[in-house]
């Protein structure tokens, strides 16, 4: 009689290693070689450079708002004009006008109902 679940051969088959040693060696990934040194003159924190003045830094902050703001003004379709107008409402006739679209579907589910009772 023999051990139900055991296996004939006396040796495993598949790779091991015996508990407490040490887990095998993996292959080191390959490493993009770091450049020796970053080119170009020092900087100190917070400047982009000697050429930049604070004349030319305002000149291209107005330039970034004004493209900003008329980006926001060109956005929009169908959808975008809908919003502004709904915005454009007071908060009553916004549930009024919600609560009559309301009414007239239940309408139109009665008759409907009606329709097929008949």
């Amino acid at each position: 009689m023999g051990n139900l679940c055991g296996k004939q051969d006396a040796e495993p088959t598949s790779p091991g290693r015996v508990l407490g040693s040490a887990p095998p060696r993996a292959s080191q990934p390959k490493r993009a070689p770091v450049p020796a040194s970053v080119g170009g003159p020092p900087r100190t924190l917070g400047s982009q450079g000697a050429a930049t003045s604070s004349g030319d830094a305002r000149q291209r902050a107005a330039e970034a708002a004004e493209a900003r703001a008329k980006a926001a003004s060109s956005k929009g379709g169908k959808l975008q004009s809908q919003l502004d107008a709904q915005k454009r409402q007071s908060r009553n006739n916004v549930l009024k006008q919600a609560s009559a679209e309301q009414q007239r579907a239940r309408d139109a589910d009665d008759a409907a109902r009606a329709r097929a009772w008949d």
